[in-house]
């Protein structure tokens, strides 16, 4: 009782904080654009001592910085006259929230089953084995689909990538159908808690520790902070001022957003109080009234923000449009709202900064950093795989089923519904950057702004290279070539590197004056500049006992352009509660599933191992405090997740877990299809990927992360191939494993069709997009 009392207490803050955005006075409302104030744009840092004198050039681009600095606005953002939800909305909103979390918590109590019982473990952790299809379904979209994907994947179409982000949608509807029939028919018949327990089935103990141990650093670290981060991400933009300062945190030096670290905080504590009391079973039946809310809630705001784009000013509109779409002021007067958003994305797929090409493409160039179309081909299906197939916070979804046909049928489900959430997700971050660029801008320069005061206050600030990236350079060319000046001074560049390096300037500042060509259009001219720069970044990092290099510093903050959808489009409509509700349920959902896994890692495949005789009733009690020292690790990294160096939460996510993905997906292959397969490649597969893996990051940091993915998978298949062949050779036996008939194993013909369908529909949609 105490807990609810404490989930009421945190949800009635909402109410509260609502009505004191409606009782406070009423915004002024800002002067137009052109006549804002600039803030003052951030001086570059003084060289070293002991560089040599500016050149005449530089002078000159350090005046031009300072002049442009008092001279040229800062992106005005309008304010929105409205409070961000009204008290009634608020109300409903709490009223909802509670309702479904008490549902969840209802649903997970069975009298007949409690902690003291042989089922309690059973039921805390894998929900007593009883999830229906549809319940499955649900379930794994509402897990999969949080703010994760709501700030991450729309920041990453507003963004270059567009539409090629919805890659990892798409491709996972095949993933899934393949993974019904192929993957969980395998883990069921092994009868397991947890997908570690598999590789102890099959391999041995040492497999399965490392593997525990593994997946519990990586989920802890990765997909759980970054869910509370995302999730405070929302609640920061919807709800806080973006100049409310910083936290510091004294010695360290580290400085956290006031808002981050708030809505970390209030993340953090509701998603651990709801998965302390209820289980994985609390979480399946929530989730299947936050998946469909999600889906509708997406669609709402998606609808909203075409809408806001048919009535955009198309002078305004212009700005985002894709350097080679052929749009013109004229072209999208009289467009309605879907033709503008294919006028102004339109244009063959080019390599540079945002805007440079087209959006509305699934294939990217080879040297895109990101999706390169060559990871269509292999490195994009390892993470999908990995993720549907063996993430044990996905699949103990499928390993709570009632039988094998209704987790085919419950995944085949997912799948159909993955085809959908580009259009709820990728599709409103491309609108966000075409309606709302300045407003991302704005963001931007709030968070430039706390680097450099970090770097105003690093007792190295004379020997620190300022990381100026393209998109940087693409909204403040001045201070970003002022700034690159004076890295070429620090670093001692050579007479023709400057020379170069004065050459691009020049050609850029002369494309800045001619008011003939768009921003779009300059990002050719950036290439130069930011190459020389990535240069000087590399060589100070080299050298780290004399230079220091601060964060990037960026044009644009991607990751705001979902939650700045809600805050433009939502207020006084009437729908702010719901998607609200679906956003925080999707926060929750998410954090709770991973923290429920996690615990059930830790104790199961650790615990459990030490204490073999353990009773249901002590598994279960360390489950919760597994819950519990788990979300503080995973708060505690949280907020260091809005540096620039991570290139976005969503990169971050599935960049990381490459040091595990490949390996494991290779090791579980092996030993779901290959007999012969000697148990000793069990943990020899995951370490020597661990290894390659962060070699490869180390020796070609340029590399795409799903490239280095794909090399590392290549090189685990050779090395399981040799092992077989040699085990095979000395007369090795195939290894059988025994059924354990937790469940019944009958597959399902239903699903079979379905999921021939969904697998149709995927490549249609790919050949729409290509």
């Amino acid at each position: 009782m105490n807990k609810i009392k404490l989930a009421l207490g945190l949800l009635s803050l909402v109410g509260m904080g609502a009505w004191a955005q409606e009782a406070a006075p009423a915004p002024v409302d800002p002067a137009p654009v052109q006549a804002v104030a600039a803030e003052t744009a951030p001086a570059a840092p003084a060289a070293a001592p002991a560089a040599a004198q500016p050149a005449p050039a530089a002078a000159v681009v350090e005046q031009a910085a300072t002049a442009e600095a008092k001279a040229a606005p800062v992106p005005a953002v309008e304010a929105n006259k409205q409070p961000m939800i009204s008290v009634w909305e608020a109300i409903v909103f709490c009223v909802v929230v509670i309702g479904v979390i008490f549902l969840g918590i209802w649903k997970s109590r069975d009298e007949k089953d409690s902690e003291d019982t042989d089922k309690g473990a059973s039921d805390y952790f894998l929900a007593g084995r009883g999830l229906s299809w549809w319940l499955v379904g649900f379930s794994l979209i509402a897990a999969n689909i949080s703010t994760e994907q709501f700030v991450g994947m729309s920041g990453k179409a507003a963004d270059w990538l567009g539409m090629a982000i919805a890659s990892y949608e798409w491709l996972a509807a095949i993933t899934l159908v393949v993974v019904a029939f192929f993957f969980l028919p395998k883990l069921l018949r092994g009868g397991v808690y947890t997908i570690p327990e598999f590789l102890e089935y099959r391999y041995n103990t040492g497999a399965r520790a490392i593997m525990a141990l593994a997946t519990l650093v990586i989920l802890v670290g990765v997909p759980t902070a970054g869910v509370i981060y995302s999730g405070a991400k929302v609640i920061s933009v919807f709800f806080f001022s973006s100049d409310m300062g910083s936290f510091e945190l004294g010695l360290a030096g580290i400085a956290f957003p006031w808002p981050i670290l708030i809505g970390c905080i209030i993340i953090a504590l509701c998603g651990t109080i709801y998965v302390f009391v209820g289980g994985l079973k609390a979480c399946a039946w929530t989730d299947l009234i936050w998946g469909a809310g999600l889906i509708v809630g997406g669609g709402v705001v998606a609808y909203l923000a075409m809408q806001a784009l048919g009535s955009a000013d198309p002078a305004h509109l212009i700005h985002s449009a894709s350097a080679n779409s052929g749009a013109t002021v004229d072209s999208l007067k009289d467009a309605d709202a879907w033709s503008r958003l294919m006028q102004l994305n339109a244009g063959d797929v080019v390599d540079g900064v945002n805007s440079a090409g087209g959006k509305l493409h699934m294939a990217r160039p080879e040297n895109d950093p990101d999706i390169p179309w060559t990871a269509l081909c292999i490195g994009l299906w390892i993470p999908n795989f990995f993720y549907w197939g063996l993430n044990q916070y996905i699949m103990q979804r499928t390993l709570a089923s009632k039988s094998l046909a209704e987790g085919q049928l419950g995944i085949v489900f997912a799948a159909f519904l993955k085809l959908i959430i580009p259009f709820v997700v990728v599709i409103p971050g491309i609108l966000a950057y075409n309606l709302y660029r300045d407003d991302l801008r704005a963001e931007a320069v709030v968070k430039n702004a706390v680097e450099m005061k970090k770097l105003e206050n690093s007792e190295k600030r004379a020997v620190t290279v300022i990381h100026v990236t393209d998109s940087y350079l693409m909204e403040n060319s001045t201070e970003g070539c002022a700034f690159v000046k004076k890295n070429a001074e620090l670093m001692k560049a050579s007479p023709d590197v400057v020379k170069e390096l004065d050459t691009a300037i020049s050609a850029l500042q002369a494309d800045v004056a001619d008011e003939s060509t768009t921003m779009a259009q300059r990002s050719q001219l950036i290439k130069p500049i930011v190459k020389i720069n990535e240069e000087f970044v590399k060589k100070a990092k080299k050298d780290d006992k004399t230079y220091a290099v601060t964060d990037k510093l960026v044009g644009f903050d991607y990751d705001a352009s979902f939650p700045t959808l809600l805050k433009k489009l939502l207020p006084g409509t009437g729908w702010t509660w719901f998607v609200l509700a679906a956003l925080f349920g999707a926060v929750v959902s998410s954090l709770a599933s991973m923290l429920n896994s996690a615990s059930t890692i830790l104790t199961m495949d650790i615990y459990n191992k030490l204490r073999k005789d353990a009773s249901s009733r002590s598994l279960v009690r360390f489950g919760k405090f597994g819950v519990l020292i788990c979300a503080l690790i995973a708060f505690m990294i949280a907020p260091f997740l809005g540096s620039p160096s991570f290139n976005g939460i969503f990169n971050y996510i599935q960049e990381f877990q490459g040091y595990l993905s490949p390996g494991a997906l290779c090791v579980f292959l092996f030993g779901f299809f290959v007999p012969k397969c000697p148990r000793c490649f069990g943990w020899m597969g995951i370490v020597i990927n661990a290894v390659l893996y962060g070699s490869l990051a180390l020796a070609y940091p340029d590399m795409a992360f799903l490239n280095r993915m794909a090399v590392c998978f290549g090189v685990i298949v050779v090395v399981g191939l040799i092992f077989t062949i040699v085990n095979a050779a000395r007369g090795g036996e195939a290894i059988v494993l025994p059924a354990k008939n937790e469940v019944s194993l009958e597959s399902s013909s239903k699903a079979k069709v379905f999921g021939v369908f969904v697998i149709i529909c995927t490549l249609l949609l790919y050949w729409k997009f290509w």
